[in-house]
């Protein structure tokens, strides 16, 4: 009892299941396909917690961004990559705010 399986069905089935979940992982954010416009967001930033009383050492040669406050919310922009900005979020992608700097206001 010998039967010819048709594997067509089957491959058409695995590529459309890989091609459907990758959309998925995509489409909800869980895949990020990177581009050198993004490359900010993949450097990697770390905050020094400042302690009374206590010393801490950083380099003299600033950082290649620059911060600025805009609509309450931090701002880095890159200068070496002109164009290139991004907001600061955290590891779970909430905006790091800013306080104490005049926001724009809408004018009427």
């Amino acid at each position: 009892m010998s039967e010819e399986r048709n594997a067509i069905p089957l491959i058409l089935t695995g590529v459309g299941s890989i091609i459907v979940t990758v959309g998925a992982l995509w489409y909800y954010g869980y895949l990020h396909f990177a581009k050198p416009e993004d490359a900010l967001l993949l450097q990697d930033f770390t905050m020094l917690k400042t302690v009374p009383g206590e010393d801490y050492k950083v380099s003299l040669e600033p950082a290649a961004q620059v911060a600025q406050c805009a609509e309450g919310v931090l701002v880095l922009f890159d200068t070496q990559q002109k164009g290139l900005s991004g907001v600061l979020v955290d590891s779970r992608k909430r905006a790091v705010r800013c306080v104490g700097a005049d926001t724009p206001q809408q004018v009427r």
